[in-house]
């Protein structure tokens, strides 16, 4: 479990995940994170005190659920970046498209995007249902609606080879248990930085009565 500030930094930097090079952005982008919250509020303010745990770490962990060959990945109500920003700069081969409909996030998220030079990344500042469809490899939602509700607005970006990785705090296995109408694979992970946090994650096959 990654408990403190210096057990994410630790557990980061020696996952495999993280080059030179996206150390020094994503220092950058705490920085930038920092002073950006004293004109919005991106994030609490308390979160603050742990920003590698909370923030940093909780959305490289979900690295660890997809296939490498992944090469597009779609994240959900991007907020403040997280995960979309931290995939973005640890996986510069990836193509990660954030989304997110709140102009004075899309304005920092573009912003963040220019300061770290993330060439891979592209914000679309739009509701989700004005979003036009294609499918990605990997689909993140961090706490951007209850997953009835998530996968009726966006099971058209998956294929049956989609990876979902969703981080659900306390409510993941309730909201799995409670999921009705989808043909699915999916499961709970336990989070690595907050002990009582689920991840759910699999492959979404469809609306039951659909090719079934």
């Amino acid at each position: 479990m990654i408990d403190s500030e210096d057990a994410a930094i630790e557990w980061l930097y020696s996952s495999g995940y993280c080059s030179a090079g996206a150390k020094e952005r994503l220092e950058q982008l705490v920085a930038m994170l920092v002073e950006e919250n004293g004109r919005q509020n991106l994030v609490s303010r308390g979160s603050l005190a742990e920003v590698w745990r909370r923030h940093i770490a909780d959305s490289a962990q979900l690295l660890g659920h997809v296939p490498r060959e992944t090469s597009s990945w779609l994240d959900l109500g991007t907020g403040a970046g997280f995960p979309g920003l931290v995939v973005a700069i640890l996986r510069s081969e990836y193509e990660v498209v954030m989304v997110e409909s709140r102009g004075r996030r899309v304005e920092w998220l573009k912003r963040a995007c220019d300061a770290l030079g993330l060439e891979n990344a592209k914000i679309v500042g739009s509701r989700l249902e004005k979003v036009e469809s294609r499918k990605f490899g990997a689909i993140s939602a961090r706490a951007f609606a209850p997953l009835q509700r998530l996968l009726v607005l966006s099971a058209r970006f998956s294929t049956d080879t989609t990876t979902w990785l969703l981080p659900k705090g306390r409510s993941a296995q309730q909201e799995l248990d409670d999921l009705q109408g989808w043909r699915h694979a999916f499961h709970v992970k336990q989070s690595l930085t907050e002990p009582q946090a689920g991840i759910i994650v699999g492959k979404l096959y469809g609306a039951k009565g659909k090719n079934s």
